[in-house]
């Protein structure tokens, strides 16, 4: 991306006119791969508005849409499966975009928000808001966010105290984790039966029983870091090289590195309120378009399309493929897990082979 239009384009580049003359660079590759997987989630998450236990047919949900209908068919529609839908696209391409700008900054696959503690610190927050507090609404965002933010200003000071190092922030983040899922734990403890079941399946991460308010959340989320991106996603290929050239690149290395991890913790914390940490999509998702692309990082758009499609899918599967329905987090995990497993195989025989 850039504000001046280059004299000559790289192949495969694409060049983009936006509003009061800034001029964007888009790989073609990248580009045609977003609208592909836009289109699936899109096509995904209507196909959903259809499936459940009263159903209906793809006319019916378009008559609905339409204003037509019944009044049953429009409180399943409208006040139940179309903000569960686009609870999940939102959330999904919030926590892609948060993982994505993680590894990136980090050049390292493993870094994501739930390894490295920001969604504990967030779901900590939002529990101590609700079930100490008996807050709920914005009172939950605020406590999210606060706890979000405590976890990620203790990891990167700790982690960056002689510059950014990958592994280090990842083996500092599965510290703090480990300490925050106590507190959790504890908080859990004191809690009622029924706020402690109902905390249960929020940490699970789910889409069960959304409504336009969680939809809200996640609109905010990418409302809160989509327009940032778009300026500061240039400065990601610098901060993969490390941060001496960075730093003798740009010279705007650190302000930079850290408006994009407030930025990707905001993303991560919001999409958390939205739908409880659901786990993995912020790891799984960059891998994914990074060796769709076969490249060294993960462009952000077509991230954050991976990411929706995945939490959509996966909230399907979790509903139909089952006997009782699932939290989507559960199914998340089933997938994600096994692609962490691979990443710390991989990054153990490139270890060694070092």
């Amino acid at each position: 991306m850039s504000g001046t239009e280059p004299d000559v384009l790289p192949a495969g580049t694409l060049l983009l006119r936006g509003p009061r003359g800034v001029v964007f660079l888009a790989q073609r590759r990248s580009l045609l791969l977003t609208v592909l997987i836009t289109a699936a989630a899109l096509a995904v998450a209507a196909f959903s508005l259809t499936v459940g236990h009263y159903p209906l047919t793809v006319a019916d949900v378009l008559r609905v849409l339409a204003g037509g209908g019944t009044l049953i068919e429009y409180a399943v529609v409208v006040d139940d499966r179309l903000p569960r839908a686009l609870t999940g696209l939102g959330v999904g391409a919030a926590f892609a975009l948060s993982g994505a700008i993680l590894q990136r900054i980090a050049t390292n696959p493993l870094v994501s928000p739930e390894i490295i503690g920001i969604n504990a610190g967030a779901s900590l927050g939002a529990l101590v808001v609700s079930v100490v507090l008996g807050g709920a609404g914005v009172a939950l965002v605020g406590g999210a966010l606060t706890g979000a933010f405590m976890a990620m200003t203790l990891i990167v000071l700790t982690a960056t105290k002689n510059g950014l190092d990958g592994y280090r922030l990842v083996l500092v983040g599965i510290g703090v984790t480990a300490i925050l899922t106590s507190a959790i734990s504890y908080v859990l403890t004191t809690a009622n039966v029924y706020q402690a079941h109902t905390a249960a399946m929020w940490l699970t991460g789910s889409l069960a029983n959304r409504n336009w308010s969680h939809v809200g959340f996640a609109a905010v989320a990418l409302a809160v870091v989509v327009p940032p991106l778009l300026v500061l996603a240039r400065s990601l290929p610098l901060l993969e090289l490390g941060d001496e050239l960075a730093t003798s690149l740009s010279g705007r290395r650190g302000p930079h590195r850290t408006t994009l991890i407030v930025l990707a913790a905001a993303a991560a914390t919001l999409a958390t309120a939205a739908a409880g940490p659901v786990a993995f999509v912020a790891l799984v998702a960059p891998q994914i378009v990074r060796r769709l692309l076969a490249e060294r990082g993960a462009g952000l758009a077509p991230a954050a399309a991976t990411g929706a499609l995945l939490v959509v899918c996966a909230d399907l599967a979790a509903r139909r493929l089952f006997p009782a329905e699932l939290p989507v987090g559960v199914v998340t995990a089933l997938l994600g897990a096994p692609v962490l497993v691979y990443l710390l195989a991989r990054a153990t025989r490139i270890g060694h082979a070092g």
